[in-house]
């Protein structure tokens, strides 16, 4: 059996100061392997022999134009999970049927170019226009719309074409999943038959000349991981429990001396309903985001140990304006604060 490898005997400070290049990850005999395989073996159980290769990357993506899969480097090794989620909470496909729901979906992005079926004017009838632009970083879900089909969080379908398709193509790719009775009376129902036509349409075929696959071209490992986590936390901040914290501190900051005073987390549940629906009748928003956001605020408050005085007239307002913030944020940026 191989020695570990140095950096996996390190501390994290340590390790954080290490590159990601400098770890020599690789996806042959790690743990991912017999995954990829199985992702192998359903496209050849569909008749399907462009099998998209995989690469190590910093997230979950297939380059624009480039059929090949790239899979987060911390899913590579135990250590670096351990790392992911110690800085990041959870571990994106961590587990296994996660991690083949997440490859079904890329495999999907990588058949649209290996065969450019974007292009056929029948994919932009049922998907709609691709564009050289990407998926939006922010689009708002309709929950309950029955033209998208469900497979990753959010309702990701929705954001895009080229997600729209890609979620469809996981849903039909997955094994034992009776996708017609599964989406039967759903308008989304016609995408997944087209996907089934269009796919065994290319059965058997290799796809065209594939454009070359150049390291240098896709180097997004040259980073330290300190670097790379510094980003990445900057860019998900609002999603962790610590986020809110200043603001509720100073909306609910009844000291141990204050009579009466009550916790903070008994009065947003007392007023919850009260509190949602005057923010969604002004804001205009679902009240499943509004009712998600006081939940994250709740709970945090209780973690917190918060109070405020049993009768202050002011506090109705105060919180109402504050909640009602975070979500005209969030129409307008797609985030519920602004950060610096």
């Amino acid at each position: 059996m191989d020695a570990p490898p140095d950096w996996v005997s390190l501390n994290d400070d340590a390790l954080l100061e290490k590159r990601i290049s400098q770890l020599g990850l690789q996806l042959a005999d790690s743990k991912l392997q017999p995954l990829i395989q199985q992702l192998y073996a359903e496209l050849s159980q569909k008749r399907l022999v462009f099998h998209p290769p995989c690469h190590v990357g910093d997230e979950w993506f297939v380059p624009v134009g480039v059929p090949a899969i790239f899979i987060p480097f911390f899913l590579v090794h135990d250590r670096l999970r351990q790392l992911e989620r110690r800085l990041m909470l959870e571990v994106e496909g961590d587990t296994p049927e996660w991690f083949m729901k997440l490859i079904r979906h890329e495999a999907a992005h990588a058949y649209a170019y290996a065969y450019q079926v974007f292009r056929k004017r029948a994919w932009q009838r049922v998907f709609g226009r691709s564009s050289a632009e990407g998926t939006p970083s922010f689009y708002r879900p309709r929950p309950y719309s029955r033209s998208f089909v469900v497979h990753l969080d959010d309702w990701y379908a929705q954001s895009y074409p080229d997600e729209d398709f890609a979620e469809t193509f996981a849903v039909w790719l997955t094994p034992d999943l009776d996708w017609r009775a599964r989406y039967r009376r759903w308008k989304a129902l016609h995408k997944l038959e087209y996907v089934d036509a269009l796919m065994r349409s290319l059965a058997g075929q290799p796809p065209p000349a594939l454009p070359a696959y150049r390291v240098k071209d896709l180097d997004c490992l040259n980073v330290k991981l300190r670097t790379y986590y510094a980003r990445k936390r900057k860019q998900h901040e609002d999603e962790f429990p610590d986020f809110y914290d200043n603001d509720l501190r100073q909306l609910f900051a009844a000291s141990a001396d204050v009579a009466g005073r009550i916790r903070a987390s008994v009065y947003l549940k007392r007023h919850r309903r009260q509190l949602l629906e005057a923010v969604c009748q002004w804001t205009n928003e679902r009240k499943y985001r509004v009712h998600t956001l006081l939940a994250r605020l709740i709970d945090r408050c209780d973690e917190l140990g918060l109070f405020i005085k049993a009768y202050d007239p002011r506090q109705n307002l105060q919180v109402a304006a504050y909640i009602t913030t975070l979500i005209m944020n969030h129409l307008f940026t797609g985030k519920f604060k602004r950060t610096k």
